[in-house]
């Protein structure tokens, strides 16, 4: 699952308190009817984004109402795979928050360097371009060649169009500008060939990723890295299942491995707070020292 600006806000008019309470009985059947039938548990989800999430996907399936969409996704597995993607949050850009991308390559990278070999967990990658990105800066700095990138997500539609790195051609302007925020050190195209209306980055960025779906809310610990993103995806979630995912990346997090979240999230306040060092304010760099 991958971040994320601010959401659009659906311009329906709001229901009544009667038809809230209803349509909140029906949210909690469908999600115990998902979980259930897929094992796929949003209950921790928060639920205001949820809600409007819900409320598009019974519109984008041709329904009334959320018990309608239950009875189309508990009986149709490809309209459940429709609702995930609805659910999931893939807003993202290349190099978003350029100067965090700039503070990886300062910082970061040259502790990257001490290891003979990296591994690095790209969490909730959405649909890559900041998977891309990294790639971009340690081949810049060197180091990619001894790197491996595991990009999760929870979605499979999602992960094959970051696993093909095909991209909007009309996005390259934007991409550009912040490569190059980011301290870019050469010409951005380089990386890419552009074709119909549309970009395929180098082979030579793709062959150290894999892609692969991931459950953040209840799958567990898979290896041991020494840098884990998860950016923008914890402010989707409740205070709950946070805590619980801040334990997972804790747990799967090398000594004096690092950890980069949004910019918008923070460590505060949880369990796992005490362990950790900040390496950059303001940006959400941290790194494991115990």
């Amino acid at each position: 699952m991958t971040e994320l600006g601010p959401e659009l806000r659906d311009m329906e008019e709001q229901p009544s308190s009667d038809a809230r309470g209803v349509e909140a009985l029906e949210i909690d059947l469908l999600l115990t009817g998902v979980a259930k039938r897929y094992g796929y548990d949003f209950g921790n989800y928060a639920r205001s984004s949820l809600t409007r999430r819900l409320r598009r996907a019974v519109k984008e399936e041709g329904l009334s109402s959320i018990s309608a969409l239950q009875e189309k996704v508990l009986h149709e597995p490809v309209s459940m795979a429709r609702l995930i993607e609805s659910i999931s949050v893939h807003t993202t850009s290349m190099f978003r928050d350029a100067d965090v991308y700039r503070a990886i390559r300062l910082t970061v990278v040259p502790i990257l360097r001490t290891y003979p070999f990296v591994r690095i967990w790209h969490a909730g990658c959405s649909s890559g371009e900041e998977v891309y990105s990294l790639a971009i800066i340690l081949h810049e700095e060197g180091i990619y060649e001894r790197c491996r990138i595991y990009a999760t997500d929870i979605s499979d539609p999602i992960l094959e169009r970051a696993r093909r790195g095909i991209f909007p051609l009309r996005s390259m302007r934007e991409y550009t500008a912040n490569y190059q925020v980011a301290g870019g050190t050469r010409d951005f195209s380089s990386y890419y060939s552009a074709d119909a209306g549309n970009v395929v980055f180098r082979q030579h960025l793709r062959r150290n990723m894999i892609f692969s779906q991931h459950n953040l809310v209840c799958d567990a610990a898979f290896n041991e890295f020494q840098l884990i993103l998860c950016r923008n995806v914890v402010i989707y979630f409740d205070q709950a299942l946070r805590s619980r995912v801040h334990e997972l990346m804790h747990a799967s997090l090398a000594k004096l491995g690092l950890l980069v979240l949004g910019k918008r999230e923070s460590i505060r306040f949880t369990r796992v707070e005490p362990f950790y060092q900040e390496l950059s304010s303001g940006l959400r760099i941290y790194r494991r020292m115990q």
